[in-house]
């Protein structure tokens, strides 16, 4: 099983830049994806953005396109959300996942918290 830590959420001021990292450990195959969720106060988790560590193919929610941008270090085996022009509605507890090619989840991380004042 993958073991997932992210770090680097906090509180900005809106319009400002965060960059989240989510550190792999342990069995990753080549197929998997990982995939950045963020669940807000009261609301259901949604997905954010993924990417394919063999390939790189990234995908997007719309509401964070052209503000977000994840990227892959395949030797630090470590995946990033980096954020800018954060909207107050950006806040949210942010968590990374790793996906199996067969589309089912090895593993979550703990979350981390992004706070975006207005």
């Amino acid at each position: 099983q993958v073991q997932l830590v992210e770090s680097g959420g906090g509180l900005v001021q809106a319009g400002g830049s965060l960059r989240l990292s989510c550190a792999a450990s342990g069995r990753i195959f080549r197929d998997y994806a990982m995939d950045w969720f963020r669940q807000a106060p009261g609301r259901e988790r949604e997905f954010v953005a993924s990417i394919n560590w063999n390939t790189g193919n990234t995908a997007y929610t719309d509401s964070i396109k052209g503000r977000f941008t994840i990227s892959r270090d395949n030797v630090k085996y470590t995946v990033y959300l980096q954020m800018n022009s954060l909207k107050p509605e950006d806040t949210a507890v942010y968590t990374c996942a790793a996906r199996k090619g067969d589309g089912t989840y090895d593993s979550w991380g703990l979350g981390t918290q992004v706070t975006v004042s207005s």
